[in-house]
């Protein structure tokens, strides 16, 4: 053999004390961190099986001795109730949170000899195999084992876990050091059968045993491992076949990778099914590995060495997912609580500094008792807050004072500052106040929906908080427009609701995408582009196993789709507040439990054909009539006359007309104006509209239609992205408000472009006509700066405004050359440029913006102006993560120039269009960088939303309020929905 072959071979022998734990660590991280939940069981039992042939050629098929056989099979089946526990709670981060205690349960177990008397086991085992030095040596020092304990639990530990997550958890440590101390104890006796011959155990290996004696030791340690393996691959086998969905097309459990993935032969679903197969077979080698490596560190060191390798497994599993400061230093404090366990065992007892041992047992117990201290402290009394800027001047409140004239906006003090100023104060406020009552617990949020709704919560009301909590869900309550958006569907049968949704989803031409859920999984999926379908399924796959058996029906166009007139739209909402709900309310305790498939939902092979349509088509026509149904009769929108003023009071404030309350702009029964200068109502590019209450999901909606909003699978998949390298520091940004777009939101015809919204806002701000704007008041000598609203010519502005059209489309071949006459329409760009912009414009187009998120985790403070409403509107709040735009867009400038700094030199110098001449003669336009209020709160809004988005954005945030959107409407479309519910902790 070569000589550096021979090295490698004895250095590997002679370091294998090392190789073998750091092995076992590297491969063991894997298996935790990429385990298939919904699979777990099924991975087991084919990996332990494959150990269990393995052994075959040397343990044979005969029996061992009884005694030896019955610890073999004890051991064996506590391991796999252990599987079993982990695999029924579902929750991987869960039961990791409770395997700190792994080492300390097998310390006790084998120190105390428990097992030996609970269990009926051969009378000569314990007489030949007291508690070893391997056994005692991690309970001299029991203060530093319950320090590692200590600082693993808390590494380990989540936000949040449910009682019975914590109790898997907790039976399944127990029935895993049961099991190791078992498979160890089974091991350790063969060194009692052969006489003076001994299995590896550090120290105590004999290097007399003869040959003979080892191969015969070595054979029988196989065959316990294979009556371990077999009980192990049998026992999981049958939970696998029980409690797990089976891995086929139809059942698709394992979340795809969605973006830049070729669709291969059987479309997207085959592309799942092969996925999971492979995710599977992956993690069936990797535990073979981490089986093997288990049966070597128990017959070297024993079960409490190989439990504390266990743990740090677990944590480098836990550190992967989620790195903190606080994570890494109890790591520390782990790693050196068991380094000074295993070299205080090993060392020999006249080399050991006595004195020096027990000073650094003290250090680690000290720093241990200190860290979790600190720890607990931070929880107790600094609760993370998400604070914004306060003023000097203390409490303010943005007094609401009715106008003189009807319908006008409400008076603004201009004493008191900026009307963004005031806006901004009381909106930071507010939101304050939010965060600040969010339910910390679950029994919290429990009365906090009752409060709120008057019943109890839906069913697994408990699964979706561990979820929310675990993943860090800020705005734990905030999820009123779910239950308004349901809301009329408790006066209607939930057959009816069904069926409603069943007819619709049999016709090709009602442009739906459905979904059909059986048995806790997606078996069917039809309709839509595969990009929609990916990425829905996707959302629904962390939680799908906790909703009942129903078929699901998704929007695949852009416009909303349901619309039921007031009469009825009034009755059904009356019905529900005043009758069914208090009925359901009176439950105080239901059933947290769905009910079984109703009589009238297939078994999932197949959406049944429904002879026509109910939808009606009306692309390209206009639309107000329709769209306004649903308004109250004493509405504005609802009026006889054509023309109506907007009832400017409900969401306009000051002269200039700021936004001050969104929900109120975006309602379309407050402005029919609408009707002449919104895209939507006046050629919307797709219109297929249903007049009777059908649950179709919808990614936005106007605020008269009765779709249900979800998380839209647009920003689910990032279809336009934001690349953080591309962005740059607010100080070099340019000082402009900038936007990039095609005249989407409605189809031109016969000049209809003129009374469309994006042509709207684009040509006001490019105007060369002039605007009123407020500037500081030097004549007010007051402490507090005042304003008054002056006169300016837009083109001394301009240098603020940077707002074109890149494309002209959906229009006639005349409108379009209109179109581009009128405008100055540049050529089209990268949608990356914007991060070179401090102020950006975002709008809605044929529905939502799809570049409102990427704009949010940008560095530049967002302006928007959406009638459209979607999911996010408790969670993304107008003046502090963005700046709200009317579409009269009389405050455009004046915003911009506010926040851009234009009072730093009005302040200096006599008019506004001296100090914007001053500013247009900066080199590229570079300002916007001063202390001037305005240009202050543009960073502080801009870095708090791109916070925000941070917290409240991500994929796992959809997937929370997703989830707690199919609990609520799983409850509304079951025939037992007055008993189901969430009774409470």
């Amino acid at each position: 053999m070569h000589p550096a072959v021979l090295s490698i071979v004895d250095n590997a022998r002679k370091y294998q004390g090392y190789i073998i734990p750091a092995l076992y660590v590297f491969f063991a991280k894997i298996a935790n961190s990429h385990a298939p939940v919904q699979h777990q069981l099924l991975v087991a039992a084919v990996s332990w099986g494959i150990v269990c042939l393995c052994t075959l050629p040397w343990a044979g098929i005969s029996l061992a001795s009884e005694g030896k056989r019955r610890e073999a099979w004890l051991a064996g089946g506590f391991l796999a109730l252990a599987q079993i526990c982990e695999s029924a709670a579902c929750d991987k981060e869960g039961i990791w949170s409770t395997k700190g205690l792994l080492p300390l349960f097998i310390t006790i177990l084998s120190e105390n000899e428990l097992l030996s008397k609970l269990t009926v086991l051969p009378k000569h085992e314990s007489a030949l195999n007291p508690p070893s030095p391997e056994q005692k040596r991690f309970s001299r020092s029991f203060l530093v084992l319950l320090s590692a304990t200590v600082s693993a639990s808390v590494v380990l530990s989540t936000i949040f876990a449910i009682p019975s997550t914590s109790a898997l958890g907790i039976s399944s440590v127990i029935f895993a050091a049961t099991g190791l101390v078992l498979f160890y104890t089974s091991l350790k006796s063969i060194s009692g059968d052969m006489g003076d011959a001994k299995i590896g155990n550090g120290a105590n290996k004999d290097t007399n045993s003869s040959p003979l004696n080892s191969r015969q030791q070595w054979n029988q340690s196989l065959v316990v491992l294979r009556d371990v393996a077999a009980i192990l691959a049998v026992a999981c086998g049958i939970g696998a076949s029980v409690f797990e969905p089976r891995i086929t097309p139809r059942h698709i459990a394992w979340e795809p990778e969605i973006r830049g993935v070729p669709q291969g032969p059987g479309g997207w679903k085959a592309l799942h099914y092969h996925r999971t197969i492979q995710q599977v077979v992956s993690m069936v080698c990797v535990n073979i590995i981490v089986h093997s490596l288990t049966y070597i560190l128990i017959i070297q060191e024993g079960p409490v060495f190989t439990s504390f390798i266990s743990v740090c497994s677990y944590i480098g599993a836990s550190l992967s997912l989620a790195t903190s400061m606080s994570g890494l230093w109890f790591t520390i404090l782990y790693v050196s609580s068991f380094m000074f366990l295993t070299s205080a065992s090993s060392a020999p007892a006249s080399t050991v500094d006595i004195r020096t041992s027990i000073r650094y047992k003290r250090l680690i117990v000290a720093t241990t008792i200190l860290s979790v201290g600190i720890i607990s402290a931070r929880h107790a009394f600094g609760t993370p807050r998400f604070t914004v800027s306060t003023t000097s001047d203390g409490q303010f409140s943005f007094d609401t004072i009715p106008p003189q004239d009807p319908l006008q906006p409400i008076p603004m003090d201009w004493k008191k500052g900026h009307g963004a100023s005031q806006l901004i104060r009381n909106a930071e406020q507010n939101f304050d106040k939010l965060i600040d009552a969010q339910s910390k617990s679950l029994g919290d949020a429990v009365q906090n929906y009752r409060l709120r709704n008057g019943i109890a919560p839906p069913p697994h009301f408990d699964k979706w908080y561990e979820f929310a909590a675990r993943n860090g869900v800020v705005l734990i309550d905030e999820f009123d427009s779910i239950t308004q958006s349901l809301l009329p569907f408790w006066a209607v049968k939930p057959s009816t609701i069904r069926a409603r949704i069943k007819y619709a989803l049999g016709h090709e031409d009602s442009a739906l995408l459905g979904i059909m859920i059986r048995g806790g999984a997606v078996v069917k999926v039809e309709g839509g582009p595969s990009w929609q379908q990916e990425a829905t399924v996707a959302m629904l796959d962390s939680f799908v196993k906790y909703l009942p058996d129903m078929d699901l029906g998704f929007n695949i166009h852009d416009e909303p789709r349901v619309v039921v007139p007031n009469d009825q739209l009034s009755a059904m909402i009356a019905a529900a507040r005043d009758m069914v709900l208090p009925t359901v309310g009176k439950n105080t305790s239901p059933r947290n439990s769905f009910s079984s498939r109703p009589s009238d939902v297939n078994d999932g092979k197949r959406f049944e054909e429904s002879s026509n349509t109910r939808f009606n088509r009306f692309a390209h026509q206009q639309t107000w009539t329709h769209a306004r149904l649903s308004c109250p009769a004493n509405t504005q929108s609802q009026q006889f006359e054509d023309q109506v003023p907007d009832n400017m009071t409900a969401y306009a404030a000051g002269a200039l007309g700021y936004v001050y309350n969104q929900t109120a702009f975006s309602d379309i029964c407050n402005s029919p104006s609408l009707s002449s200068t919104f895209g939507f109502f006046e050629r919307p590019n797709a219109f297929n509209i249903i007049h009777e209450l059908t649950p179709i999901f919808s990614q936005s909606k106007i605020s008269s239609f009765q779709d249900i909003l979800f998380p839209s699978p647009w920003y689910y998949v990032g279809k336009v992205g934001y690349d953080e390298h591309r962005d740059t520091m607010w100080e070099n940004k340019t000082n402009s408000l900038y936007w990039r777009g095609s005249t989407t939101g409605g189809f031109s015809r016969n000049g209809g472009w003129r009374r469309q919204h994006r042509q709207r806002v684009v040509r006001r701000l490019n105007a060369p006509d002039k605007a009123k704007i407020l500037v500081p008041d030097l004549s007010d000598r007051s402490a507090k700066t005042a304003y008054a609203i002056q006169t300016v010519e837009r083109r001394d502005y301009d240098s603020l405004v940077d707002v074109k059209f890149s494309h002209i489309g959906q229009c006639d071949p005349g409108d379009c050359d209109a179109q581009n006459e009128f405008f100055k329409v540049t050529e089209r760009v990268d949608g990356q440029d914007a991060w070179y912009y401090k102020h950006l414009l975002d709008m809605d187009g044929n529905a939502f913006s799809g570049r409102f998120y990427s704009f949010l985790k940008s560095k530049s403070l967002v302006y928007k102006m959406a009638v459209f409403r979607e999911w996010h509107q408790e969670w993304l709040k107008p003046w502090v993560h963005y700046v709200p735009l009317s579409l009269h867009g009389d405050e455009h400038l004046d915003l911009v120039q506010w926040f851009a700094g234009g009072e730093t030199e009005a302040k200096r110098l006599k008019t506004p269009a001296q100090s914007k001449q001053q500013q247009t003669k900066q080199a590229g336009n570079k300002g916007g960088n001063g202390d001037s209020e305005g240009e202050r709160k543009a960073r502080e809004i801009a870095e708090r939303s791109r916070e925000w988005a941070g917290k409240v954005l991500r994929n796992v945030d959809f997937e929370a309020w997703f989830f707690r959107l199919l609990l609520e409407y799983g409850r509304i479309v079951d025939d037992d929905r007055e008993h189901i519910g969430y009774p409470g902790p």
